[in-house]
């Protein structure tokens, strides 16, 4: 390089060289103890969700007065992806998710967007629609749940305390926010004996009046003295229940009090909407979300003393138990990444000993550390947390950045053994190999660009594997031309100097088989490379049929979910009533650490892919956590054991676990659009079919296709008309006598709580039974009203985009859902060409999200490629060195589709980031192997030895470097999330780099129409 020679200049200036090693070490330990700790990279989920109820409502007039409304403005907002929009009686949900690509910084500006057009919205909404009810922290990751349990303790003395409880816990440094969840809304029941109402002529409208007037908060005025102003105040509080049971009620010339009419109790919603309990007891949440950018470890040492402190504090029987805490997972991630650091530090040491000796080795591992602890540095000032993603791009770092030290230091052996004095031996290193390991490094980073800058979840999740290994490749390099040579010079031996050096040091036996291996490849060129070809090209075949494909691998976490799902439109009731079965075979399990249920809705997000289901009062999700993955499996198999036995036979009872990349609930899904329910459902039972048909899918089933019953009362108007009743009048009172009608709100300190008005009952009447009070006091039967029969009608209506949609759905089983979704849509090739006007499917599920990942990095390979040939260029200076080095690229596809294949291990995202870094290790070799070949012939070699000789001298640290990287990457074949990634840059190097020793030598041959010397003949 023209660049001053680095290597002489460290090797001069000693004690300036040695000053920056014992300072980056010392910053490397400051950086890695002072960075943050996470369990996942923040994130950004770019959904929403906007709420609309309107009680008494059907699911046809909340679509087509309220939800078409919502979403035809919420359109107008940019960058808008999709409106998955769930419509039940009486209540709509609105998911909104905005485009991948929208950078982070604009989603709040894009919430507001939403939000404000919510509340333009919402005056010409329909008398008696709440709402629009705007939920932009739907995409909060809790760091813990914490559960506040009490047996036998009312909710509303639970809810008081855990109130306090959260007003301390927001002073925990690291918080950014504390919220309850799981709270059942407070009610006061005043429950009538209606057939006493009726005996003493009372209407219960009056009461309704009088309870209201003296519970109604009013200005009394106020009078300007000399001094003060003096505010008139009136005593209008019922807060106190001997003051509600105190109300006066005029019944003719009675005065009673409203506790001589009715009973007055406190309790909670009934029938409740969400339902939250810990093994097995009522229970009000805490979520805590931590302040982005800090430290996972420390933040969890600190929420865990403030639990203790808390639990003494609480009275007998109160208590407070962590559900679910990212620190568990932070502390497994950091202590495996030590352990695989220090194994793989070890491996490359011990393959760097005896390749080339115990000094030159520990030249090496002295390196490493250095390397990384200046990468640390970088991973701080660019506030880069270690967490998941990071942590696996340094392990993948330290089998890549071994590369140049190895590079650097068997240059200076080989110069020493030649009779070059050391210091002459470390300048010599850079003159050779800097710049085509600086180029070399440039194109591995380059490999890295398309995840580093992809405008997508994904590579919002997994960007930072750019950036850490572009750190520690090019820290790698700097330390490689400066610190090493130092370290070569005071470490390595003195080597023996042999006579002829050039020819004897590559004249032993191995060395010599090599040359003559490397010779026949040079002799019969077209047959090597026309073998690589078909190599190739079946490694290709092996990829697109026999690799089974994923989106992103299963999570290690030992959270089981079990989803459960009644009929649409079923009761809540129902559904506890299947989720404390479940509950009670699962807290009889040694394995369970935690239980925890949720039922009428999802939990909330406790892990960044765990999307929270949207009420749903036939839904429920129980999580059980075991002690680790190997307690997850067991629960998983004994809980499927009492599923499989037919002993949930109401619900379609699911078991999982967790999985990284974005949410995913059922990996096969079919997304069927159409204006009409009943075609909807004709097309979707033929897609079931379809799908049921293949052997790899497990439950396929329709997403909804139950109706369910009304009571459809109509009424005669003319009848209605004698009896001086009007719809309304009737509505009332049938809601008065059913679940009650709200009367006031009573102000209980922190809360304010509704007073419900309903009859007395033992039992829940039905219709038949009911009775309507007349103008004139008579009791008229519900059926003399009108005709009372029994209708169906859709308990939900799902819409994508602003159009109907019914989805059929499936697990799978013994394949990867990529694989078993597009076979399954090619068999649906017939219905599809049937499909109706205005009717389609779309493939949704793990295909759709993969399919968002897959073509925001395909938008920068472009941008890869031409990097890559920029750098390669830059380093060849001619068109036909660089074609060789390109054409190396895709070798490594032979190793890593055999890996895969060998090793039963599916190619998903994960994976293709491996694939993509593999391509860079292998033209890095090919750039040094074909520099010595310009050296070669510089010297006045011949083209043929020039050649076969550039091949020979490479080969032992192309080698080295090699079973480095692979041994340095075994200790992550372990892990779930990494194991892929692994399997194929094992594979890749190790195969590639054998392939690329004897492919290159000829192609090179081939390319340039080598002939023969006389020595080669």
């Amino acid at each position: 390089m023209n660049f001053p020679n680095l290597s002489a200049l460290a090797v001069r200036e000693r004690a300036v060289t040695l000053f920056f090693i014992l300072l980056s070490v010392l910053a490397g330990i400051y950086a890695f103890l002072s960075l943050g700790r996470a369990e996942d990279p923040a994130f950004t989920v770019r959904v929403m969700v906007v709420s609309a109820i309107w009680p008494g409502a059907t699911t046809e007039q909340l679509q087509l007065q309220v939800v078409d409304r919502l979403e035809k403005r919420i359109q107008e907002v940019e960058n808008l992806y999709r409106i998955e929009t769930t419509i039940r009686p009486g209540r709509a949900d609105l998911q909104v998710e905005f485009h991948d690509y929208t950078p982070s910084a604009l989603i709040p500006e894009l919430l507001y967007q939403v939000r404000k057009r919510m509340q333009d919205e919402a005056p010409s909404l329909p008398q008696g629609v709440i709402g629009p009810i705007i939920n932009d922290d739907f995409s909060d990751v809790y760091f813990s749940l914490i559960a506040l349990t009490a047996p036998g303790l009312p909710l509303r003395a639970l809810t008081r305390e855990a109130e306090a409880i959260r007003d301390r816990l927001q002073r925990v440094e690291g918080i950014q926010k504390a919220l309850i969840l799981g709270e059942r809304s407070e009610r006061v029941f005043v429950e009538f004996d209606l057939a006493r109402l009726a005996n003493l002529g009372i209407s219960p409208q009056v009461i309704f009046d009088a309870i209201e007037a003296n519970n109604q908060l009013m200005p009394a005025g106020f009078l300007d003295l000399a001094g003060p102003r003096a505010y008139l105040r009136v005593d209008a509080d019922l807060s106190d229940p001997e003051r509600l049971a105190a109300v006066p009620i005029r019944a003719g010339e009675r005065l009673l009090q409203l506790s001589d009419l009715a009973t007055i109790r406190h309790g909670v919603e009934d029938p409740p909407s969400y339902l939250v309990r810990a093994h097995g007891q009522d229970a009000v949440l805490l979520g805590v979300v931590m302040r982005k950018g800090e430290n996972g470890l420390d933040f969890g040492d600190r929420l865990a003393a403030f639990i203790a402190r808390e639990q003494n504090r609480l009275p007998l029987g109160m208590n407070l138990l962590p559900l679910t805490n990212q620190m568990d997972a932070i502390m497994a991630a950091v202590n495996l990444f030590q352990v695989k650091f220090l194994v793989a530090v070890a491996v490359v040491m011990g393959v760097s000993i005896l390749a080339i000796g115990l000094k030159a080795g520990l030249v090496v591992g002295i390196a490493i550390p250095i390397t990384l602890g200046l990468t640390f540095l970088l991973m701080k000032m660019a506030g880069i947390n270690l967490d998941r993603i990071t942590l696996g791009a340094l392990i993948i770092a330290l089998g890549l950045l071994v590369d140049d030290a190895i590079i650097a230091i068997e240059m200076m052996i080989v110069k020493m053994e030649e009779g070059w004095d050391r210091v002459r031996a470390a300048g010599y290193a850079w003159n050779i190999t800097a710049a085509p390991m600086l180029f070399g490094t440039l194109v591995t980073v380059a490999g890295f660009v398309p995840i580093g800058f992809a405008q997508s979840g994904v590579g919002e999740y997994a960007g930072n594997i750019f950036w850490v290994l572009a750190f520690a490749l090019i820290l790698s390099w700097l330390v490689a031309v400066t610190f090493t040579p130092y370290l070569g010079v005071k470490l390595l031996p003195d080597f023996k100097v042999h006579a002829h050096a050039n020819e004897s040091l590559y004249a032993t036996r191995p060395y010599r088989w090599l040359r003559a291996l490397i010779t026949a490849c040079v002799r019969h060129r077209k047959t090597v490379v026309a073998t690589t070809v078909v190599l190739l090209g079946l490694s290709i075949a092996g990829m697109a049929l026999l690799v089974q494909k994923q989106f992103f691998p299963g999570s290690d976490r030992p959270e089981v979910l079990v989803d459960i799902y009644l009929p649409q439109g079923s009761a809540i009731g129902a559904t506890d009533a299947t989720a404390r079965k479940i509950e009670a075979i699962l807290a009889a399990m040694p394995e369970v650490k935690t239980l925890s249920s949720f039922i009428g809705a999802g939990a909330p997000r406790f892990f960044i892919s765990a999307n929270p289901e949207l009420p749903n009062p036939a839904f429920a999700k129980i999580i059980a956590i075991g002690e680790d993955a190997d307690a997850r499996d067991q629960i998983m198999a004994q809980l499927q054991r009492h599923i499989d036995a037919g002993e949930f036979p109401e619900a379609r009872v699911r078991v999982t676990q967790l999985l990284f990349g974005p949410p995913v609930i059922w990996p096969v899904s079919f997304r069927i659009i159409g204006p009409d329910p009943a075609t909807l459902r004709e097309i979707a039972h033929q897609v079931r079919r379809v799908i049921a048909a293949h052997p790899n899918t497990l439950d396929p089933h329709l997403e909804w296709d139950e109706r369910a019953p009304v009571w459809q009362l109509v009424m005669d108007p003319e009848q209605l008309r004698l009896m001086g009743l009007t719809p309304r009048d009737v509505a009332q009172q049938l809601q008065f006598q059913l679940d009650g009608v709200p009367v006031t709100a009573l102000r209980q300190d922190i809360r304010t709580v509704e007073v419900r008005a309903r009859g007395q009952r033992d039992v829940m009447p039905l219709p038949y039974d009911l009775e309507i009070r007349t103008q004139d006091g008579r009791k008229v039967a519900l059926a003399q009203l009108g005709q009372l029969a029994v209708h169906y009608e859709e308990p939900v209506i799902k819409r994508y985009n602003r159009e109907r949609s019914l989805a059929v759905l499936a697990d799978v089983q013994g394949a990867q859902a990529p694989d078993v979704t597009m076979a399954i849509w090619r068999q649906l090739d017939t219905v599809r060409s049937q499909l109706p006007e205005d009717y389609r499917i779309d493939i949704a599920g793990s295909v759709e999200e993969s399919g968002k990942a897959d073509a925001s990095i395909q938008k920068l390979q472009p941008l890869m490629v031409a990097l890559m040939l920029i750098f390669i260029m830059l380093q060849m200076r001619a068109f036909s060195g660089t074609f060789i080095v390109v054409a190396t690229a895709p070798l490594g596809l032979i190793g890593a589709v055999a890996a895969l294949l060998l090793f039963d291990q599916p190619f998903g995202f994960v994976a293709l980031l491996g694939l993509i870094g593999l391509a860079g290790i292998l033209m890095r070799n090919t750039m040094i192997l074909t520099q010595q070949v310009q050296d070669n012939f510089a010297a006045g070699m011949e083209a043929w030895p020039a050649v076969v000789e550039a091949a020979v001298r490479r080969a032992r640290p192309v080698v080295l470097t090699a079973l480095a990287a692979a041994f340095a990457f075994i200790p992550l074949t372990l892990d779930s999330f990494w194991g892929p990634l692994a399997y194929v840059l094992i594979g890749g190097v190790l195969v590639g780099t054998v392939i690329t020793l004897l492919f290159v030598p000829a192609l090179y041959a081939l390319w340039f129409r080598l002939g023969k010397t006389a020595a080669d003949i």
